[in-house]
């Protein structure tokens, strides 16, 4: 009998797949934050932010280390109380929501981060009306999720839901309809007024080194925190997007001409 694959988990050794994904993307997500940010000239300091799909809360205490005042949400009440016994950041406020009903008011923030959601959702179109409906006029939409190619299903539909020797998430969890080709999001964002910017692939460094880290969480030989360290993923500029990407939207002053 393996171990038990529980997200949001407390039980002792459960592997939640979703925190040990927050863990491993949380240097490239920062960084494209930051590089983005530069290269707009935006100051982050004192702006808002709204990181959505926010898990335990780890992608929030990092933007607020970059200036922002944050607002994280998550759909599990499980998630959100994990965040904030594990939060200390002063200027990050933790809450239970969908991204599909977020029940925030229009135009609130400067920058929206959308972690773990895209590849999720059973309505991506709901999802980012709300976003266009959330961001400011001057705002910045982030994202990061799953391409749809034969490798991505190899992975997250095998490796990480079948493979009894690297599964870290329920079955179920992803499907082949809800993994996203960059042409899909742009349409989406397009639909909702927002022009997508660019797109971003990022990867481990050495694929082996992701496979042993998965290996070695699934046997107990290490904890979730060793695994970044293994893997070291890397952002990818102007690589095709095999797997994940990141990418950012802005509102497309055109689209109300």
């Amino acid at each position: 009998m393996g171990p038990t694959i529980e997200l949001d988990s407390r039980t002792a050794g459960a592997i939640d797949g979703r925190h040990i994904r927050a863990l491993t993307f949380q240097d490239v997500r920062l960084e494209y934050v930051d590089s983005v940010l530069r290269r707009l000239g935006i100051d982050p300091a004192g702006r808002s932010a709204l990181v959505v799909g926010s898990g335990r809360g780890l992608l929030a205490r990092g933007l607020a280390g970059l200036g922002l005042t944050v607002v994280a949400l998550d759909p599990s009440p499980e998630a959100t109380a994990m965040a904030r016994e594990a939060g200390t950041a002063e200027a990050v406020e933790y809450a239970t929501a969908s991204a599909e009903d977020p029940g925030l008011p229009d135009a609130s923030f400067d920058i929206v981060f959308y972690a773990d959601t895209f590849e999720i959702t059973d309505d991506l179109d709901r999802v980012v009306a709300h976003a266009a409906r959330l961001l400011r006029p001057d705002g910045v939409l982030f994202y990061d999720t799953v391409n749809r190619t034969p490798v991505s299903r190899l992975i997250y539909l095998g490796a990480f839901q079948a493979l009894p020797s690297t599964r870290i998430m329920p079955r179920g969890r992803y499907t082949a309809a809800r993994l996203r080709t960059p042409e899909e999001v742009t349409a989406a964002l397009a639909a909702h007024g927002l022009r997508n910017e660019d797109v971003c692939s990022f990867k481990p460094a050495n694929v082996l080194d992701l496979v042993r880290a998965t290996v070695a969480r699934r046997k107990g030989r290490i904890a979730d925190e060793a695994i970044p360290g293994m893997t070291g993923f890397v952002l990818e500029p102007a690589g095709k997007p095999i797997v994940t990407y990141l990418g950012h939207a802005r509102p497309d002053r055109r689209a109300g001409e």
